[in-house]
């Protein structure tokens, strides 16, 4: 088999390697700004539900649920930047979404909530 027999097998195993790769690599260059953009005033929103939230969260965190981001736009400043969290970084990918789609300017999702901890 030839590398195009190899891809024509098995892309879907890669893409889903390179989409892992990238959301880690994604969420280390978000931990790695995190200093700076704290400096700058950024709003450290976790989007989990409220009940995920309570039982475990991140100082210096927001609890803004996603399912209730689009309605509470107001509490959030254009002016600063945003870095979203959840739990696995899949709701908070989507909140980067709708940040993005309402103005938002400087929007970073950072994945899990524990990376805030370290």
């Amino acid at each position: 088999m030839g590398i195009q027999g190899f891809l024509a097998n098995y892309w879907p195993l890669l893409a889903l390697a390179l989409w892992f790769g990238y959301k880690w690599w994604n969420a280390r260059r978000i931990v790695a700004l995190l200093p700076a953009l704290q400096k700058q005033g950024a709003l450290l929103v976790d989007v989990r539900s409220s009940e995920e939230f309570s039982q475990a969260n991140a100082p210096g965190t927001v609890n803004i649920p996603l399912s209730e981001l689009s309605q509470r736009l107001a509490e959030i400043p254009k002016t600063a930047p945003v870095v979203l969290c959840c739990a696995s970084g899949t709701r908070s990918g989507m909140a980067k979404l709708v940040l993005k789609k309402n103005g938002y300017r400087e929007v970073y999702n950072i994945g899990n909530w524990t990376k805030f901890l370290n």
